[in-house]
């Protein structure tokens, strides 16, 4: 059980550090507001609260968003040799930000 709860610390790090670093985004509130709700179900999760069926029901929509918005084509996640982001990549790394959400919500709900 005490691994359970270091994980999901971790995860609540992780997750905050993610929030921090989109206020300079353009939908930089959307992301803050994803990796917290993340963060605060963790948080739920490493003191007992919460019922299953919500961390699993918010992991399907993550999983189901980041798939809706997965790139036609992968340039992966990092700038290109010009500097300058496509849309690929932004969309590469919205969906893989989703896919790491569903993930934290799926491992807060399946381990107890």
């Amino acid at each position: 059980m005490i691994v359970r709860k270091i994980i999901l610390w971790v995860f609540i790090v992780v997750l905050v550090a993610f929030a921090a670093v989109q206020y300079n985004d353009v939908d930089g509130w959307l992301w803050i507001l994803i990796y917290l709700l993340t963060a605060f179900m963790c948080f739920r999760a490493s003191q007992r609260r919460g019922d299953k069926l919500s961390y699993l029901i918010i992991a399907t929509l993550f999983l189901l968003w980041g798939i809706n918005i997965y790139p036609p084509e992968w340039e992966g996640v990092m700038l290109n040799t010009a500097g300058m982001k496509t849309l690929n990549i932004e969309l590469g790394r919205e969906s893989l930000g989703l896919f790491t959400c569903a993930f934290t919500m799926l491992f807060c709900g399946v381990w107890d």
